[in-house]
């Protein structure tokens, strides 16, 4: 039935203008793109929202659709029209899917020289009882809570990478999820935030054994980016970050290795702690690398990330009460975009500037280079003999970085690990006193139809401004401080071992009073 048909007895819909939405619908059952561009008025002004957020422009509207496939078969079972003026018209419709459900539609459509074109769009999708993007397993609760304290009342989303009581890990793979087995026991992080009082809501999406930056997954797809639905979310805690912003969860437990809290944090608007590595029991989790490997929250506010600390972190390893003196050091605020760097300005004032070497350590490249060399060993190290057992089980993105890994030169990997906790012990000493405040990324999160080349391009100028922290082990936070191109990038403080709470405190009074405020005068 059409939609003029099923608009008969209501108010009268100028001409075309129903035989447009009738080939828009045909469109999309069809997943036409081309026909579905041409559907949209072609503007930047243009707008499209859903419960995934807002898209502004044609361009941007094109980019989501040519990532998100066709539509469920439904047919429109209403039609309401109201004509707004000879060219404008709303245009209200019900959605009923063969396999159950119901959705809502409401287009406002512009008539130009040639024919009907949709100017603003929103849609009320069916309830989904699970976003697979976002979500392996949830409850109501997953888990309750073991305990009562500081976290009462509060859902935790938890990272595939922990063992979950009852539940197996699946760390971003279908085969390895089916070979495991259920866990006897919660990994150690995650019994303190029960103990806590928490709740685990369920278990979040990562990329493949957490050796990824984007989010994008070739086997559940990707997760959203609730701060901008055109963009990825980051990884590789990606569903944390994704079921924190949504608010279908008040924290996600994370790890970061090379930025994987920082960059969906950055991403997402979120804040998010890579803590001082060693400092939370990793038992119970999946290692990538243990030298680097950390545990970490991502939040909406200060308040549920310092408590998620203080429940999980024994009070002694974060007793500092001051982050120390806060630097920008020049070459990581060099290696982010200009437009970044701009933002970044406008909101850091005049902080002391610092050089690597003004506190003695190497380049950026090498840092990265090192972190790459010893991480892709210890990578090897933990999933190695699997992969080579189940040829074709990785992604292609995935498979090609452990592909990678396992072909670096043995020789550059030794002097690496001879290496490594040498310039370890460099970056502790030069932050034994400081904080660098700096851009999280280099810029905004990528497109969702970036190309392979362009998300690669993008991981290596990431991991140039996240090594550091990695490398050296310390605390880092990003704090949703910018914005830029109309999108989050975060501010990232990092400090010394065992400043992760006075980072925290720090970060949450400079949002309040500003970037520097009560920043003693002196020496850098």
């Amino acid at each position: 039935m059409s939609a003029a048909a099923r608009s008969a007895g209501g108010p009268t819909a100028p001409p075309g203008l129903l035989d447009a939405l009738d080939a828009y619908e045909r469109a999309l059952a069809q997943d036409d793109l081309a026909a579905l561009d041409d559907a949209f008025v072609r503007s930047p002004s243009t707008l499209r929202g859903d419960d995934r957020g807002l898209l502004v422009g044609h361009d941007a509207i094109s980019a989501f659709r040519g990532t998100r496939g066709g539509i469920a078969t439904r047919h429109l079972s209403r039609v309401e029209v109201r004509v707004l003026a000879e060219d404008l018209a709303l245009v209200v419709s019900v959605s009923t899917f063969r396999d159950g459900g119901s959705g809502l539609q409401t287009q406002l459509w512009r008539r130009d020289t040639d024919a009907w074109r949709i100017e603003a769009a929103h849609v009320t999708g069916r309830q989904r009882p699970l976003d697979t993007t976002v979500w392996r397993v949830v409850g109501d609760p997953l888990l309750p809570p073991t305990g009562s304290g500081p976290l009462d009342g509060v859902t935790v989303a938890v990272k595939d990478l922990y063992a979950v009581a009852g539940h197996r890990v699946g760390a971003g793979n279908p085969t390895y999820l089916r070979e495991s087995e259920p866990a006897a026991a919660s990994a150690a992080a995650v019994a303190a935030l029960l103990d806590a009082g928490a709740s685990v809501r369920g278990i979040a999406r990562t990329d493949e054994f957490a050796y990824a930056l984007t989010g994008r997954n070739e086997h559940h797809g990707t997760p959203p980016n609730g701060a901008d639905p055109s963009r990825v979310p980051g990884g590789s805690s990606s569903g944390s970050a994704s079921a924190v912003r949504s608010g279908a969860a008040d924290v996600g437990l994370g790890t970061d290795t090379a930025g994987s809290l920082r960059i969906p944090a950055s991403y997402q608007g979120l804040w998010g702690l890579r803590t001082t590595h060693g400092t939370v029991d990793r038992a119970g989790l999946l290692p990538l690398a243990p030298s680097f490997d950390t545990v970490g929250w991502l939040t909406r506010d200060a308040d549920s990330l310092v408590r998620a600390l203080d429940a999980s972190v024994p009070p002694a390893s974060h007793h500092a009460s001051d982050a120390g003196t806060p630097v920008v050091l020049a070459e990581l605020l060099a290696a982010a975009d200009p437009a970044t760097q701009d933002a970044f300005h406008a909101v850091a004032g005049d902080l002391p500037v610092v050089t690597l070497d003004d506190l003695g350590l190497p380049p950026l490249d090498d840092l990265r280079e090192l972190l790459r060399l010893v991480q892709g060993a210890e990578a090897t190290a933990a999933h190695g003999t699997w992969i080579a057992a189940h040829p074709g089980a990785l992604g292609d993105v995935v498979g090609a970085r452990f592909a990678a890994a396992a072909a670096n030169e043995p020789d550059l990997v030794t002097a690496a690990r001879e290496r490594f906790p040498v310039v370890r012990a460099a970056i502790r000493a030069a932050l034994a006193d400081r904080v660098l405040v700096t851009p999280t990324a280099p810029g905004p999160a990528p497109s969702l139809t970036a190309s392979a080349a362009e998300l690669e391009r993008v991981r290596t100028a990431t991991t140039t401004m996240t090594a550091l922290a990695s490398v050296g082990g310390v605390p880092s936070l990003s704090v949703p401080a910018l914005i830029v191109d109309g999108a989050p990038v975060g501010v990232c403080l990092t400090g010394g071992t065992g400043t992760d709470r006075a980072l925290v405190t720090t970060a949450e009074r400079w949002l309040r009073d500003g970037v520097g405020a009560s920043l003693p005068a002196g020496a850098v």
